[in-house]
């Protein structure tokens, strides 16, 4: 069986920037268990691992463009701490769900505290970044017709209703 549409597919990966420093890892833990197709992983680690079969191992170097975006400076802004009311502590770090200028909602991090002023940042923290993955294809198996039906792998490893 190779890795298609509505696929539950178990991969162990680990997720290096650059640097080669090691970001993310399921060494150690259980599997990343996902749906193919359904947009549950980064649009470039997906691709790459299409057609593949239990057993292959990959290095997959991912750009920008098919992973978290690019940085965007529209995406930092400065607010006031008085928009934070009923948060006693703010700290560089925290992050907030906050509207995004399509109306949507997203996550903003501070990323510095100036007195009253308080910078946030709604990037994603690895957009910009090329993210490079070591991957192993542990199983492979139909994805049930519920999975498909939820966009995503339900039970041991996946999600949990």
């Amino acid at each position: 069986m190779t890795i298609a549409a509505n696929k539950a597919v178990s991969i162990d990966y680990t997720l290096t920037n650059d640097a080669g420093e090691v970001i993310d890892s399921s060494a150690g833990g259980a599997p990343l268990v996902y749906l193919h197709g359904a947009g549950n992983i980064i649009p470039g680690l997906e691709k790459a691992l299409e057609g593949k079969k239990v057993g292959d191992e990959l290095k997959v170097s991912v750009e920008p463009e098919d992973a978290y975006g690019e940085y965007s400076a529209e995406l930092v802004s400065t607010l006031s701490r008085s928009m934070f009311e009923g948060v006693d502590e703010l700290e560089v770090g925290m992050q907030f769900h906050a509207s995004a200028p399509d109306g949507q909602m997203q996550i903003v991090t501070i990323r510095d505290l100036d007195g009253d002023d308080v910078t946030v940042d709604g990037n994603h923290p690895l957009a910009g970044q090329r993210l490079t993955f070591q991957v192993k294809i542990i199983e492979i198996r139909d994805a049930s017709q519920e999975e498909v039906a939820h966009g995503h792998v339900h039970g041991e490893g996946g999600h949990h209703h």
